[in-house]
């Protein structure tokens, strides 16, 4: 099986060619991904630890918001809290955190979490959905083939 940043990478890689074409529609042409493993919980390890991989599109260099930074705190919120931060933000508000970034953006899937900050959130929120999908469903392909390719191994 492919390990979990190839698969992530692989994932962005498939949805780049709908985010260039959303490109067309948005605000700017400027991302940054952020997917956090989804194998570590909040308990489990630091913030900074669980980032698997992080990717920018555009010209970072040039960018006059920090769309890293945005995004790692629209991730930091989800993984912390479990859900998409569009929940936090407009269910549960009592929960939002002093210095918690008050953009959505994120996307949880199970375990997968996944923020990007760069265009208008609702776009950040669709992308991240794409990218988390997308990572899922590759993984179920490495695993199934896996398991036809090694139909008696018994762990992973």
């Amino acid at each position: 099986m492919l390990d979990a940043k190839s698969i992530v990478k692989d994932a962005i890689d498939v949805v780049t060619p709908s985010i260039e074409k959303l490109f067309e529609r948005t605000n700017r042409k400027e991302l940054h991904i952020v997917v956090m493993n989804p194998e570590l919980k909040p308990w489990e390890s630091s913030f900074e630890d669980a980032i698997l991989y992080e990717k920018s599109l555009g010209e970072p260099e040039s960018w006059t918001i920090p769309f890293n930074q945005l995004a790692r705190q629209k991730a930091k919120q989800a993984w912390r809290d479990s859900v998409a931060n569009i929940n936090t933000q407009t269910q549960h508000p009592a929960s939002i955190r002093e210095g918690d970034i008050l953009f959505y953006g994120s996307f949880v899937y199970g375990n997968i979490v996944v923020a990007c900050s760069g265009v208008e959130q609702w776009y950040d929120m669709l992308i991240s959905g794409w990218i988390a999908v997308a990572i899922e469903q590759i993984t179920m392909s490495e695993y199934q083939n896996n398991k036809i390719s090694n139909p008696t191994q018994p762990v992973r």
